[in-house]
């Protein structure tokens, strides 16, 4: 198995446990909440820095599956080396940025250990529980550093974008074929 893929694999696996235990956290704190007129006294700031990690794995994951909204009108209609250029020059810019992220989260959360502040209710260090922003950048940053690898060396000519509208027709012509041509 390769480092990619062993990315991939944990990638998607820590998205999928941060998915259900969030979803669980919500529903058990509803039912509490309004079923038997009780509360988990941690479930809000719980629900939040769960919601805060999905995003930032969600956001690389983004950039490996193409589903960040993009505006490439412009970079589809240059010829394909032009294309690659302005790629990897968008790329680069993307992980000039993340690079500003990462080194301001960890100047944060440095800042946040050396105080030694407790999250409010979660039973966690503040630096602990928010440490998804060094792990959340640093993966975006891995995931622009393979795109940028596969720009150089001709794998891909842009970012990959998915494109919902046309999914969504070849589904429906194929759903039309199954059941006898779109009666």
């Amino acid at each position: 198995m390769t480092v990619i893929r062993l990315l991939n694999r944990v990638e998607e696996g820590i998205i999928s446990l941060l998915l259900v235990a969030l979803t669980l956290l919500v529903f058990v704190e509803v039912v509490m909440r309004f079923g038997f007129g009780m509360a988990i006294d941690w479930a809000e700031e719980g629900s939040l820095l769960l919601a805060g990690w999905f995003v930032l794995f969600g956001a690389s994951h983004g950039i490996k599956t193409g589903s960040h909204i993009g505006v490439d009108f412009v970079v589809r209609a240059m010829p394909s080396r032009v294309r690659r250029a302005v790629s990897a020059l968008a790329v680069l810019a993307c992980l000039f940025y993340t690079g500003m992220l990462l080194l301001g989260s960890w100047e944060y959360l440095d800042k946040v250990y050396r105080i030694g502040l407790p999250m409010e209710d979660v039973p966690l260090p503040t630096w602990l529980a928010q440490s998804v922003l060094l792990i959340g950048f640093a993966m975006i940053g891995i995931r622009l550093l393979i795109l940028l690898w596969q720009i150089v060396t001709g794998q891909a000519d842009s970012f990959p974008f998915s494109d919902e509208a046309e999914g969504s027709m070849e589904r429906l012509e194929q759903e039309q074929a199954a059941h006898g041509g779109g009666e």
